[in-house]
């Protein structure tokens, strides 16, 4: 057995913990929308995030993932995933990796919605491993996001794909996960890439 997983463990996939922090009380759209009746430029504001008085919401809080994207000035759209086909479709992703150029400075991102109630701490988790070895390691805090019908959209930090004769001689493993401050994993996805000179 290697002594190097191929894919990314629990351990690497945990999101750092903040020493003293607590997540705050959880509190529904209708509990948030009630606080502070008297005050008319909060019950404004308020409104415009969503927080109406008729913010009844309709069931547990729930994060939707639709796609994760890499973007980058070389190409002429960004290559998108799809995290809402199936999950056998999403599984041929690892077996049949993506083809990206070497030695390129590319961002990877992702849309997603929120339903029901406003969700909390949202992070980002990645970890990029090639023949076990962890090659790149992401960790984002997403921030804390109310319902709404439109996609959010983030987009990380850039950076630059490996190059070189070696970088291009495998496939690298990599695996995707947002998760909240209640530690609900909202995606785990388990995908790969290999490198060519030109795209």
């Amino acid at each position: 057995m290697s002594a190097h997983p191929k894919e990314a463990t629990e351990d690497e996939l945990a999101p750092t913990e903040t020493q003293g922090y607590k997540a705050s009380l959880i509190k529904t759209v209708a509990e948030l929308a009630a606080l502070d009746q008297e005050d008319e430029s909060l019950q404004r504001w308020k409104a415009s995030l969503g927080l109406g008085p008729n913010a009844a919401a309709g069931g547990s809080k729930k994060v939707i993932l639709k796609t994760l994207f890499l973007s980058s000035p070389t190409l002429s759209k960004d290559i998108v995933i799809d995290l809402t086909q199936p999950a056998a479709d999403l599984a041929k992703l690892k077996k049949e990796p993506l083809t990206i150029k070497e030695g390129v400075e590319y961002s990877v991102g992702i849309t997603f919605t929120v339903e029901n109630e406003i969700v909390s701490g949202l992070r980002f988790l990645q970890v990029v491993k090639r023949s076990g070895i962890t090659v790149d390691k992401t960790e984002a805090m997403l921030g804390s996001y109310g319902p709404q019908e439109a996609s959010y959209t983030k987009v990380f930090a850039s950076e630059e794909s490996p190059s070189g004769m070696l970088a291009r001689s495998g496939t690298y493993n990599v695996r995707s996960r947002v998760t909240d401050d209640d530690k609900q994993v909202w995606l785990d996805f388990e995908w790969g890439f290999k490198l060519a000179k030109e795209w």
